[in-house]
């Protein structure tokens, strides 16, 4: 629900030098009272002001926070006090003026929650809950709580409500708890009211993915630790009335006619309903131009469709929670390519743009090497190659060939202009993902037998499962928090192995609980049994370690953790196997062979004796699930949790969060504790981080070796990241959402970066992540010494305003060479040690 700030100017009455104190003001609250001022308690009761009982409040909140004034924020709370003003109204803006300070230290994100956590548990007890049994009853009076959860709490309710740890909410910043409050908790339908604490929700999900008190409260301290937490869709919906716990569904493309083209829309509009994130192939649908034979006319091509697709997606939102999501997927020999690369341009016909849809490239390796040699590519209509689809590898070069020699090609391009105007879609829109056909399937654990085809990834490229007319693939997911293993200074494999046990246990356990809201993806989880673990918080390890990103060591401890995930996954699911069974399709796997996810990429892991013990016991008592590593993009756990998103390098040292009541600046908490060691913290400092959009780099006081180590995602070769995804691919079975980041892209840029990507044996990637060309006007900020600081936006010469009296001047950029597209895909591929992005 959003908070109310005050309605009303503080009273006149306040005295002035009030809403100015100084930190650490000592004036008693009392004498600074005003005189028959009132406030409305939640009760609706009203009673006269005491100031002391605010400034105890806050203080409360401050325990172990060295750094944060507690007056600072009491005072900036009283000086919004009004006659008739409400208790709730107060300790929201004290919440807010303790956020507003974040970005001076970042103590006040743990004071701000802390603030929140109490208003929230306020907010629970006005409603007489005051256990979590309480909490559950009131869901489910309320229509919100299944009834197996309501039997299962009712039953375990001394054991559980003695779990609830209040002190758990200490481990949350602002941001997170702010998450939780407005998009996780439970509400009363009526009043909007929240009828459940941040213990109670955790507790709420573990019990739901439990059935035992003593698993579920394992389970709840893992969660309330922040060191895992399951996807959204599972956090949204555990123990509700409507279970929908995946994250993730890929449908097969529908086939070429009209009743299954529009069943399809069906079947993506039920997912969306219940909060999944869609994948769809559209590879088998015939392209513009195609004969019609029962009217004698010409298709239209896919293009009408997707539209449709596009308006049903923005339509039928993930049950009024968040946005519907969906990715389309084509192949690159489908002659409706081009026309499927414009899709999200901002010009043209808008009745061929489709701004809700995501799109993805599904290309072979023979299209890459086409573009390698310089040579033609060849686009057909699915109607007289359908076959292409369900093949990959050595038979799908033979038929595409074939398909070639008997000339049932539609027409032919150049391999590089066609690879061209895909890496100006990525340049444009950053849509368009590269995802490798070939790669996917070869490495896949699902993919030993004949038939058995992946077809597409999901909305995120990192799920990589078969799919066909009657399996709909489904994951579900969850990351871990590798920011909260540290232990003095070092990484702490054994608690990694611990939770990743329990994660996977956690992961299975909802393939049985789940909702499906279609057939097919029940029929394909029932067979597969697929998860998706990944991870979170590696740049807070690196931070931890003050390691430079891109280091030797980072990449060696980025591979090491993946590697103690895989084998701790793989132990974990063989010990599900024992007790419950192999999943059905077991001995339809790579891994009943004996072959695992490093063997693919003719990778040898360090302690060879270990692995071999474990691919034997694997071929013995077989995996309950086929697969079990995929690393998404956490970008909201990330936020709950704390801790920076996947895999992914910090993209600022100073970043904005926005919430629903308000805009928040934020700043790095380890580069602020570097800074305030070297005595450098201050109002200066932060101008001058402003000025440089979150850079350290020009923050000359700042010795270099740390200077490295705060760059930003703008700042580091993007080969560097490209090398540890490869690195960490050999233990990843699904894929991994690898977002890469490229200031002013170019064709360039783009076409050596994708390809090196490829030559690396990386599955998929995803956002092409770039800057606008110019930047946004910065506000005059004041130093301490009384001067300012200004900046003029970059103008580029190109568009230069009609000139104006006395207008400053704008220096010329040194003029850079330009080509055409095709030209700088040629140098980019010839010449890859010149290619700027991957340095």
């Amino acid at each position: 629900m959003n908070v109310e700030t005050p309605a009303k100017p503080a009273s006149p009455s306040v005295p002035p030098q009030l809403t100015d104190a100084a930190p650490h003001q000592q004036t008693p609250a009392n004498e600074l009272a005003p005189t028959m001022m009132r406030v409305r308690k939640r009760n609706g009761n009203a009673e006269p002001v005491d100031l002391n009982k605010i400034v105890r409040a806050v203080g409360r909140c401050c325990v172990g926070l060295t750094r944060v004034d507690a007056l600072r924020v009491a005072t900036k709370t009283i000086s919004g006090l009004y006659d008739g003003a409400t208790t709730k109204e107060l300790d929201s803006l004290s919440i807010q003026t303790a956020a507003a300070l974040i970005v001076e230290e970042p103590e006040y994100a743990k004071l701000s929650a802390r603030l929140l956590a109490t208003y929230i548990q306020k907010e629970v007890s006005n409603q007489e809950i005051h256990s979590f049994s309480q909490s559950v009853a009131a869901g489910h009076k309320h229509g919100l709580i299944a009834e197996r959860l309501l039997q299962f709490v009712q039953t375990n309710a001394r054991k559980l409500n003695a779990a609830i740890d209040p002190s758990r909410n200490d481990l949350f910043e602002y941001f997170g708890l702010r998450t939780v409050y407005d998009r996780y908790l439970l509400k009363n339908p009526q009043t909007r009211q929240v009828i459940e604490t941040p213990q109670d929700f955790f507790l709420r999900v573990a019990c739901a993915l439990t059935d035992s008190a003593k698993d579920a409260i394992e389970l709840y301290r893992l969660f309330s630790s922040l060191e895992y937490l399951p996807s959204s869709p599972t956090l949204f919906n555990a123990g509700t009335r409507h279970e929908q716990l995946s994250s993730c569904f890929l449908l097969d493309s529908p086939a070429d006619d009209l009743e299954a083209i529009y069943k399809k829309y069906t079947d993506v509009a039920m997912l969306s309903k219940f909060s999944g994130g869609i994948g769809v192939a559209y590879h088998r649908v015939r392209a513009r131009g195609s004969l019609i034979k029962s009217t004698n006319g010409h298709s239209n091509g896919i293009v009408p469709w997707l539209k449709t697709m596009d308006a049903s997606v923005a339509a039928v939102n993930q049950g009024g929670k968040r946005k519907g999501a969906c990715c389309v997927y084509l192949e690159t020999w489908h002659a409706d390519i081009e026309d499927f690369l414009e899709l999200r341009d901002n010009t043209g016909d808008e009745a061929r743009r489709t701004h809700n849809l995501n799109l993805a490239n599904w290309v072979p390796d023979l299209f890459m090497r086409r573009v390698e040699q310089d040579g033609e590519w060849s686009l057909f209509d699915p109607k007289s190659v359908g076959h292409l689809t369900d093949l990959y590898g050595a038979a799908f070069e033979q038929a595409y060939a074939e398909a070639e020699a008997k000339g049932l090609a539609v027409r032919k391009v150049k391999a590089r202009d066609l690879y061209a105007r895909m890496m100006k879609t990525l340049a444009q829109t950053g849509n368009g993902w590269m995802t490798f056909k070939d790669i996917s399937n070869r490495k896949s654990n699902q993919t030993a037998k004949d038939g058995n085809v992946i077809h597409l990834s999901n909305l995120c490229t990192e799920i990589l499962e078969v799919t066909n007319a009657s399996e709909t693939a489904v994951c579900n997911l969850g990351s871990l928090n590798l920011g909260r293993m540290m232990a003095d200074g070092k990484f702490d494999f054994e608690k990694l192995r611990a939770n990743v046990a329990l994660a996977i246990r956690q992961l299975d356990r909802v393939i049985d609980l789940n909702y499906y809201p279609i057939s097919t993806a029940a029929e394909s989880n029932r067979k597969w049994r697929p998860v998706g673990l990944g991870l979170m918080g590696l740049q807070d390890v690196f931070f931890q370690m003050r390691l430079p990103f891109d280091a030797p060591e980072a990449r060696a401890l980025s591979k090491k953790i993946s590697e103690e995930i895989y084998f701790s996954a793989l132990n974990a699911s063989a010990d599900l196997a024992e007790q419950n069974g192999p999943h059905l399709t077991f001995s339809e796997t790579r891994a009943a062979k004996g072959e695992l996810q490093f063997d693919a990429w003719g990778v040898v892991p360090e302690d060879k004796e270990r692995w071999d013990l474990l691919r034997a016991r694997i071929q013995k008592v077989g995996l309950r699930n086929s697969l079990m590593i995929a690393i998404a993009p956490t970008a909201t756990i990330a936020s709950i949790a704390g801790c920076y998103e996947c895999i992914e390098p910090q993209v600022s040292n100073l970043f904005k969060r926005e919430t629903l009541s308000g805009d928040f600046l934020q700043v790095n908490k380890y580069l602020v504790r570097e800074l305030q060691a070297l005595g450098l913290w201050n109002e200066s400092m932060r101008s001058r981080l402003k000025m440089s959009e979150g850079s350290v780099q020009e923050l000359t006081e700042l010795p270099a070796e740390l200077r490295t180590v705060y760059r930003t995602a703008w700042e580091l070769p993007m080969r560097s990241l490209i090398d540890m995804a490869a690195d960490r691919g050999a233990f990843i079975d699904q894929s991994q959402s690898l977002n890469l980041f490229v200031e002013a892209p170019n064709i360039g840029k783009l076409s050596s970066m994708y390809f090196y990507a490829w030559q690396k044996g990386l599955k998929t990637t995803y956002y092409m992540r770039s800057r606008p060309a110019t930047r946004i006007a910065k506000a005059t900020v004041g130093t301490l010494d009384g001067g300012a600081i200004t900046s003029t936006p970059n103008v580029p010469v190109a568009s230069a305003a009609p000139a104006q009296a006395q207008a400053p001047a704008v220096t010329p950029e040194p003029a850079v060479p330009t080509y055409t597209e095709a030209e700088a895909v040629a140098c980019s591929l010839e010449n890859p040690e010149m290619c700027e992005a991957c340095q």
